[in-house]
């Protein structure tokens, strides 16, 4: 999982209020159980100390949510008399759970969630290309290129066999430029869209012409689907559900594929170290020490959280950077933070992803992950 979304939260110091609760409207006495849980919320606040103006924060924000129909969830993060996150759930948590900590507790997230990838999505026809990106939550479109459509509407009588040969070139000419321009423009959006996964869809021909200019490296992340199109009104329900199927093994690949690096990678428990071409031993990190120490220098190229093992649920301590993070109160001392805090060590480390731009990945229960529940796949050697 890409946990960009967390950013904001980097920007403050602390304490946080974090509450989790189930914003769900579909029974007849929802707004009965919905005052219930905002009281809830209100007490369980007071009762851990938060601050009256974050706790009025967070409990303006809980009333003004918008309406569901659907299950659903709300994570909300507040400090300071500001509500700094506030996130939409896929899954309704079982229960209205509060917190008052130094980090803001965000290790449930990853049970939350859903997992899909982001995607940039690429209609692709003979006149250009419409785009959009898709998450788990909707769909933004984030633009369109237009080439010249040299087909012309309807059929065209040519006099002569070599007119209709001069056609015929200059037609397939223009196609080959907007193929080219369309991958060209693909590739100058992708670095800044944030996605994991390219989707070329729309008429074969003109999307495998657009595939074959594209990059290597964009190549290795793109797939073409059958379905949909840049005509208005072009039906999706196809689409939709390839692309649900290409998110779910994209999720699974991706487990198996950091999975297999890290059983390659880890050597001994407890041993960390680098991460080259060929990965071996010292490729990963395993246990809470060496994942602390990995993700205070920034190694860490993919986070594995077990939801079995008792570490994350250990305390370390932190100081108000990502980076100020050990298991010793004495190494945060030494990184010149006078007063260190305690802190989960699943909150602390994926502050330290979210900062590193780096994976986190939930390990279920019946794969076989890092002992303890925490792992890492690094990024280089040392």
């Amino acid at each position: 999982m890409e946990i960009g979304f967390l950013k904001p939260l980097l920007d403050h110091s602390g304490p946080w209020a974090s509450v989790y609760l189930d914003t769900s409207r579909a029974t007849a006495d929802a707004a009965k159980l919905r005052q219930l849980r905002e009281r809830s919320v209100a007490d369980r606040l007071v009762e851990q100390g938060v601050d009256t103006p974050t706790r009025s924060a967070v409990l303006e924000r809980l009333a003004a949510e918008p309406v569901s129909r659907a299950p659903a969830g709300r994570a909300v993060f507040a400090t300071g008399g500001e509500v700094v996150l506030d996130l939409p759930l896929d899954a309704s948590p079982l229960t209205v759970d509060t917190w008052w900590s130094a980090l803001p507790h965000v290790a449930p997230l990853m049970g939350l969630l859903g997992e899909e990838p982001l995607c940039l999505v690429a209609y692709v026809d003979r006149g250009g290309v419409d785009m959009e990106l898709r998450a788990p939550h909707g769909r933004e479109p984030v633009g369109q290129a237009e080439g010249r459509d040299w087909q012309g509407r309807g059929h065209r009588t040519v006099p002569s066999d070599r007119a209709e040969w001069h056609y015929r070139n200059r037609v397939e000419n223009q196609r080959n430029r907007t193929a080219e321009m369309v991958a060209a423009e693909l590739a100058r959006r992708w670095p800044g869209s944030g996605a994991q996964l390219l989707v070329l869809v729309g008429d074969p021909r003109e999307r495998r012409a657009v595939y074959g200019r594209l990059p290597e490296q964009l190549r290795g992340v793109t797939v073409e689907v059958d379905g949909g199109g840049r005509a208005a009104g072009a039906s999706t329900r196809l689409l939709d559900r390839q692309i649900a199927e290409l998110c779910e093994r994209y999720v699974r690949e991706r487990l198996e594929e950091f999975l297999s690096r890290f059983r390659a990678g880890r050597g001994r428990p407890g041993e960390h170290g680098a991460l080259g071409v060929d990965t071996g031993p010292g490729g990963a990190a395993e246990g809470m020490p060496a994942v602390v120490d990995a993700a205070r220098g920034r190694q860490v190229a993919a986070l594995l959280l077990g939801r079995a093992g008792a570490d994350p649920a250990r305390s370390v301590w932190v100081g108000p950077e990502p980076e100020q993070v050990a298991v010793q109160r004495g190494q945060v001392r030494a990184m010149g933070v006078p007063e260190p805090v305690a802190a989960r060590a699943d909150d602390a480390l994926l502050r330290c992803a979210a900062a590193a731009d780096a994976e986190v990945l939930a390990v279920p229960d019946d794969v076989a992950g890092p002992v303890g529940g925490l792992g890492a796949v690094l990024r280089w050697a040392v």
